[in-house]
């Protein structure tokens, strides 16, 4: 089997995809802050990740040391609410505000079929750690940073998707005493949580190794594992099992699964022995 790369790097990330694994690596010094480029460029990224027949895995992480992502730009964000209060806008939750390029973002990561992986090498707060909190897993670089929704501290909320993650992934309590101290966390401390399931000396590598356990494994039974532990809060518990009951037919029949299935059969490994990803 032929090795199929693709590069492409824009003003805000960098992607490389090789051997059923995209690399996304995120950038804008020098403080690493989101905007509406890089909202768009990762958008872009995602949408065509979507058609990549080959894909398993991606795993997002900072292109600059010691910054994932940053903030929202906060410059941006203060221009957008001068400009509302001017044109003399109001809220309610009886009119849903439209979702923007960064709801979609984390919308793609978390319908698609790939699994991601944020590879956190520093610095996530904000709409830079509910980017994180979108992804399937979380890995962490250990070290002297801090990562956390802090936006209270300007009088805001997380607006991408944190509350809800919070409070799915950890509680209403633990998620309300973090949202409303303005509580930021060091990577061990996120650790503690299970907000992350690794704290690494070197979060890329593991990050690599992990992609490498996901590609040994058929594709099918990983995105219908993800189908149904994303869609687990939202179903009733009669469809969850029903979905599952009918999702482990489907893995049943899938001829990826046969040689695994075997070999246990015949006692070559056991049911606890990783398969081995060989690669052509």
């Amino acid at each position: 089997m032929e090795t199929q790369r693709k590069d492409w790097k824009g003003s805000r990330l960098s992607i490389t995809q090789e051997d059923g694994v995209a690399v996304i690596h995120l950038f804008n010094p020098p403080h690493g802050f989101m905007d509406e480029t890089m909202e768009s460029e990762l958008l872009k990224a995602l949408d065509e990740l979507q058609t990549w027949s080959d894909g398993r895995v991606v795993v997002i992480t900072g292109g600059e040391p010691d910054v994932f992502v940053n903030h929202y730009d906060v410059s941006i964000l203060q221009h957008r609410s001068q400009d509302m209060i001017e044109r003399g806008k109001s809220f309610s939750i009886e009119r849903p505000v439209p979702k923007s390029v960064i709801h979609r973002c984390i919308e793609r990561i978390e319908s698609s079929p790939l699994i991601f992986i944020a590879a956190l090498n520093g610095t996530a707060m904000g709409g830079g750690f509910e980017l994180a909190l979108g992804c399937d897993i979380r890995l962490a670089q250990d070290g002297d940073y801090q990562l956390g929704l802090p936006e209270l501290n300007l009088g805001l909320l997380p607006g991408a998707g944190g509350t809800q993650a919070m409070a799915s992934l950890i509680g209403t309590g633990p998620a309300l005493f973090s949202l409303l101290t303005a509580k930021v966390f060091s990577p061990q401390e996120l650790l503690s949580l299970r907000l992350v399931s690794m704290c690494s000396d070197d979060v890329m590598a593991d990050a690599m190794m992990l992609t490498r356990q996901i590609q040994a494994v058929p594709s099918r039974a990983c995105a219908n594992i993800k189908k149904l532990v994303r869609n687990a809060p939202r179903w009733s518990h009669e469809q969850g099992l029903a979905a599952e009951r009918t999702l482990f037919c489907d893995c049943m029949v899938d001829p990826d699964a046969q040689p695994l299935m075997k070999t246990v059969a015949i006692a070559n490994r056991t049911i606890t022995d990783k398969p081995v990803l060989h690669k052509c």
